[in-house]
């Protein structure tokens, strides 16, 4: 699904704003024998492919962990095999540079001090905070299979978990369903003093019975978004929703999508979110190689720039660089 270079290649544009730096808060790795790898080689092609990406964080996909030792310490394996990587990377400062990691882990755990000491030991000094996705659905027709249990963020032992990110400085990331947003809030209210980080716009299901009730679902989104945003912890992510599971299509395309197709589509779900946020509180993501099986990464990102078009430069450069830097707390670059 995400070994489409020949597919992607077939719609190519100019690039916009070429000189505009740009952090890229959210993209994986992995070598999973079942899909085309994405290691440094494949995200520097697509981060030197017109666009400034000086920056990027990794995002944990349950990718490389530990096969022995204590079930709790076994996702410290990813964030090892990253930070070798991003070391790696920085022999080459002239391209994008891993610059944090978000690694994973059970918020629940008695044993989470222990885990999040050993996360930063294993960073070399780039752990950022943690995801535990929240997304829980059963229906069939999804192609990303969720698999945490459900009323995750109304669980006491959870929500003294995220609280804990916040007490250590760390920040919660997290991916979820657009159903499950009003619980995301109860989240955010009960663990005050922690940046939370809403994924993908929260992830709005168009696949299997969610098919054809965009409208609807739109509707009820933007109550859900505007309670969310009320809540001055939480920051957006607005990218991701190129994903097979929100239901556009594009990966059926003969060609992939233009950035004025993807404008013309997602615009609306873009503004409202900026709007509620506000640019200080928003970043343009990637989530490659996930969208990657949708469209191109300077496509992409071109159509961001279009969405960003009528901000002001202070703006501009909050959404592209500024609020995951300050978020993230990252290094200039």
């Amino acid at each position: 699904m995400f070994d489409r270079d020949d597919w992607l290649a077939s719609h190519q544009e100019d690039i916009i704003e070429p000189e505009r730096e740009i952090v890229d808060p959210h993209h994986h790795l992995w070598d999973w024998p079942s899909m085309a790898n994405y290691l440094l080689d494949q995200l520097w092609k697509d981060t030197s492919s017109g666009h400034n990406v000086v920056q990027t964080m990794f995002m944990e996909c349950g990718w490389s962990y530990h096969k022995e030792g204590p079930d709790h310490l076994k996702p410290v394996g990813e964030t090892e095999r990253v930070a070798s990587i991003a070391t790696d990377a920085a022999k080459d400062p002239s391209k994008a540079q891993i610059a944090g990691i978000i690694a994973h882990t059970d918020l629940r755990s008695d044993l989470l001090d222990e885990v999040l000491d050993a996360h930063d030991q294993a960073a070399s000094g780039r752990f950022r905070g943690i995801r535990q996705a929240g997304a829980c659905d059963d229906d069939p027709a999804l192609v990303i299979k969720p698999h945490q249990p459900a009323g995750l963020y109304l669980m006491e032992d959870f929500q003294a978990g995220v609280r804990r990110l916040g007490e250590r400085g760390l920040t919660y990331d997290t991916w979820n369903y657009h159903f499950q947003i009003k619980d995301l809030t109860k989240l955010a209210q009960a663990a005050p003093d922690t940046t939370i980080i809403l994924d993908h716009f929260g992830t709005p299901l168009g696949v299997g019975r969610f098919e054809g009730k965009r409208a609807e679902i739109f509707e009820q989104w933007k109550t859900d978004i505007a309670e969310l945003a009320a809540c001055p912890n939480v920051h957006a992510k607005i990218g991701g929703l190129a994903m097979p599971d929100n239901g556009w299509g594009y990966s059926a395309q003969e060609t992939p999508p233009s950035s004025d197709q993807l404008v013309a589509d997602q615009g609306d779900w873009y503004k409202y979110a900026i709007d509620h946020f506000g640019p200080s509180r928003c970043m343009f993501e990637s989530n490659f190689p996930v969208d990657r099986a949708s469209i191109s990464y300077p496509v992409l990102w071109n159509a961001f720039k279009k969405m960003a078009a009528g901000y002001s430069e202070d703006e501009k450069t909050a959404m592209f660089s500024g609020t995951a830097r300050r978020v993230y707390k990252l290094p200039e670059a």
